[in-house]
């Protein structure tokens, strides 16, 4: 019995990908939307059973088209904001006011778009039936990324305090609001900071001495979308190897 439809942003690929080959293993039915790389989330969601829409996450009209294809499908019970960019290495005094532009756009008003949409699906106010939403954050909102993107981490920082608001405004709504927020995770993203060898370099710097995966990343998303986490919300969990 499908738990509902689970909708991933830039599901394609790394953590994305890994959450949605989980969450559909777990019972969901998954809509996942890609940017880029159709091939890639098109056999995701071949591999899952699901579907894949392209959206671009800081477009509001995409985002609204991606929920209305998710409705297709069925109830949209669970979503995941996962969708995020990051930028080469540079120092606050170089950067251009279009990519600190870009980086709001798509890291923090794109997450905020997939939450309105799925709180307007989920919660009692609006006829729903409740839900779950995780948003995906990162370490760097703690530690700050200082000469690598400090623009990037104050994105995430951003993610961090809109979830918690969040999780507070809709919680006697049925709908339960919370963060993971990765560490040195293997994936694709480090290339496209320029910097592909990134987690092999620093994985072992950390206390576990290695960098996580992306599956490692995905059981925590999955366990708080899940009825386990029942009574968890407004939390925010590091998947970083203790870093």
């Amino acid at each position: 019995m499908s738990r509902g439809v689970c909708v991933i942003t830039g599901g394609g690929r790394g953590i994305g990908a890994a959450t949605a080959r989980r969450a559909a293993a777990a019972g969901w039915t998954v809509c996942l939307s890609f940017l880029a790389d159709e091939s890639a989330a098109a056999a995701v969601a071949k591999e899952v059973g699901g579907r894949a829409v392209r959206a671009e996450v800081a477009d509001e009209r995409d985002v609204v088209a991606l929920f209305a294809a998710a409705d297709e499908m069925g109830p949209v019970t669970a979503a995941v904001a996962n969708a995020g960019i990051v930028g080469p290495a540079i120092r606050v005094d170089e950067m251009s006011v279009d990519r600190i532009r870009r980086m709001l756009e798509v890291n923090v008003i794109g997450v905020m778009l997939t939450v309105r949409e799925a709180v307007r699906r989920m919660s009692t106010l609006h006829d729903g039936g409740g839900g779950s939403i995780v948003t995906v954050s990162s370490l760097a909102s703690r530690l700050g990324s200082p000469n690598l993107y400090v623009d990037y981490a104050a994105s995430k920082g951003a993610v961090d305090s809109f979830t918690i608001g969040l999780a507070r405004e809709v919680a006697s709504e049925g709908i339960r609001a919370n963060v993971v927020r990765p560490g040195i995770i293997d994936t694709e993203i480090h290339g496209s900071g320029g910097q592909p060898d990134r987690a092999h370099q620093i994985g072992p710097t950390t206390p576990m001495q290695r960098a996580g995966t992306a599956d490692e990343v995905a059981a925590a998303i999955v366990w708080l979308l899940s009825a386990d986490a029942s009574y968890t919300t407004g939390a925010i969990i590091d998947v970083g190897g203790g870093r």
